[in-house]
């Protein structure tokens, strides 16, 4: 499952893979900023950080046991997802899709245009 979450996660327009904080920690990143953060971990069961909407935060948290405020992060901007069976591949991919849209809409419209007419 991570290696399908990574992939995933890599196939976004202007998409990039990092290791800032050392190889235990993936980042992903669009125009220099982070997206989402994989911890080491099991192939299925891992912790997955991603940017979300605080009002659409609070709800997955409330919806979902695996969804938590972001682990070391901003907790009203960040979610920590536990990775482990309990949620569909598919809920994982819309809130990395709602990450990255985060991230790639507070870009400088400059650099947003550069990376959208990337192929």
């Amino acid at each position: 499952m991570k290696t399908s979450i990574i992939s995933y996660g890599l196939k976004k327009q202007g998409a990039t893979k990092e290791y800032p904080f050392g190889p235990e920690i993936i980042v992903l990143k669009v125009g220099g900023k982070m997206f989402a953060l994989i911890f080491e971990g099991a192939e299925d069961e891992f912790r997955l950080n991603l940017k979300c909407d605080p009002i659409i935060a609070e709800n997955l948290r409330e919806q979902h046991d695996a969804v938590r405020p972001g682990y070391h992060m901003n907790k009203k901007h960040w979610n920590t997802v536990m990775v482990d069976g309990s949620l569909p591949l598919s809920d994982i991919f819309d809130m990395i899709n709602h990450s990255y849209d985060m991230v790639i809409g507070k870009l400088p419209k400059s650099v947003r245009e550069s990376i959208l007419e990337m192929k």
